[in-house]
């Protein structure tokens, strides 16, 4: 019988920690570009196909999220399909009625003259979910929290986008669209939640603040009113502008 192989010595555990270090002032600047250049992205893609390699690179910055307890619970379903794409628009336009009927009166017209979808028009569509019960039904941090796996994969979505701007492929998340539509064109199980429906492509250009804002559905709210000190409500006072 063949003597058994040697057994690699394990690494001590504090031999993994290494010094954490603040990055470079243009390493500070690039990555607070990304994320304020960051915008949803709905008429402006390209018919360009996004290279593999590019592709399997912002998945990976999506895969590299954070999740609790290192449930990793996401899964990423390609869709370049055309008819499963217009599967997926047209189950938009069913959304988009419905909400349009939630609406005031007074903002209906211009909730029609919205682009809220690239779903056709990107060569790619990028479907998001999570498996709640990977690694068991609750898993470490998820017993009084049960949420946050979802939250988890929300994270990626950040992760992907984020990755996706530095590339120069934008991307659009298409909120107006059921689950259960989503569900039957993608043959998506039951115990499977659906979190994103993104569009991906490259883009010539975009929006130099958030298209909503441009078009005046919406302004960003001021930082300093969002910041609270120990208690609900209790504003932050070092927070206010001078």
């Amino acid at each position: 019988m063949a003597a058994d192989a040697p057994k690699k010595k394990e690494e001590p555990q504090a031999a993994q920690l290494a010094p954490v270090e603040a990055f470079s002032e243009a390493e500070r600047a690039a990555i607070y570009r990304v994320i304020h250049s960051r915008r949803d992205v709905r008429d402006e893609f390209l018919p360009d196909d996004v290279p593999r390699e590019v592709l399997l690179r912002i998945l990976d910055a999506a895969h590299h999220a954070p999740s609790v307890g290192f449930m990793q619970p996401w899964n990423f379903i390609l869709v370049r399909n055309i008819e499963k794409r217009r599967a997926a628009y047209e189950a938009f336009l069913r959304a988009c009625e419905a909400e349009e009927q939630t609406l005031a009166p007074e903002r209906r017209s211009l909730y029609r003259n919205l682009k809220l979808q690239g779903i056709m028009k990107a060569p790619l569509n990028i479907c998001v979910t999570c498996d709640r019960a990977r690694f068991g039904a609750t898993g470490l941090g998820r017993s009084q929290q049960p949420d946050t796996d979802i939250l988890s994969t929300a994270c990626a979505v950040q992760n992907l986008w984020l990755a996706a701007r530095a590339e120069g492929v934008g991307v659009g998340w298409v909120s107006i669209v059921r689950e259960a539509d989503l569900r039957q064109i993608f043959n998506i199980p039951n115990e499977i939640t659906i979190v994103a429906y993104l569009c991906v492509g490259y883009v010539a250009q975009a929006y130099k603040s958030p298209e909503l804002e441009v078009k005046r559905w919406a302004s960003r709210l001021p930082l300093e009113n969002l910041i609270f000190e120990d208690s609900w409500g209790e504003l932050a006072a070092s927070t206010n502008p001078p």
